[in-house]
């Protein structure tokens, strides 16, 4: 199990993420935009190194709904490989079958 505040400070992140997200990606339009005047583009650069840096989105540590690991995660079930073997082999995941040869 992981550090309950690794795991609070990830959800904090995702959190400032999802606030931030629309303001971010427009900042980021503006700044990348080669068509408008430097000066825009500077200030729209400005701005976006005012933001907090845990809104950005990567920032956000992918770590296993069960157990909080942030290694050998899988991202098509949100759970480390360790966490899936478990749930797996007591048949808790639909469509998961130990192999076994």
């Amino acid at each position: 199990m992981a550090k309950k505040s690794s795991i609070e400070k990830n959800r904090n992140r995702i959190k400032l993420v999802a606030r931030y997200a629309g303001k971010r990606a427009r900042l980021k339009e503006i700044a990348n935009d080669k068509d408008l005047p430097i000066e825009d583009r500077f200030q729209a650069g400005l701005k976006l190194s005012e933001m907090p840096r845990n809104g950005a989105k990567i920032r956000v540590r992918n770590r296993c709904e069960v157990t909080g690991r942030p290694r050998g995660y899988y991202r098509k079930f949100k759970m480390s490989r360790i966490a899936l073997r478990e749930l797996g082999s007591a048949g808790q995941v639909p469509g998961l079958v130990k192999s076994s040869w």
